[in-house]
């Protein structure tokens, strides 16, 4: 189980070629189990739906931009973290991917966001990994011996 930075979708819907998309492409086939919290969920349309955020020429429409986050959440498991950890990382706003993932069990935080670096992250029982890193281990594990 993973929680996914919202740095990490911004990068997955900015190239349809960056790692980033293909780790999104395989979350919303049911490949990589992920969680989302509302909070998370709120985050991520905030920043998916700024204006100009996708590029100049974006691949996705702004009518499109919408089905994304409606099938990021039709796959995620839907976790309501009963707890808050605040301030906790340098920029609070990335707590909330720390309170999704000890609420849905995750082990991985995927996220190119140093502030996840964090001792005592690595206390929580979470290893923090960028979308290549992540995806590099996944592909590698899935290799026959």
């Amino acid at each position: 189980m993973i929680v996914v930075d919202a740095n990490v979708m911004l990068s997955a819907l900015r190239s349809s070629r960056a790692v980033s998309h293909q780790l999104l492409r395989e979350m919303l086939v049911g490949d990589i189990p992920f969680a989302v919290s509302p909070a998370v969920a709120l985050e991520y349309e905030d920043v998916l739906k700024q204006p100009g955020i996708l590029g100049d020429e974006p691949w996705l429409s702004g009518d499109e931009i919408d089905t994304v986050p409606d099938a990021i959440f039709s796959q995620a498991r839907l976790v309501s973290p009963w707890f808050r950890f605040r301030p906790f990382l340098a920029d609070p706003k990335d707590d909330i991917y720390i309170e999704c993932a000890l609420a849905a069990g995750a082990t991985f935080i995927v996220s190119s966001d140093r502030h996840f670096q964090h001792p005592a992250v690595r206390a929580f029982g979470m290893s923090v990994m960028r979308a290549g890193d992540f995806v590099a281990e996944l592909t590698r594990r899935r290799q026959p011996t």
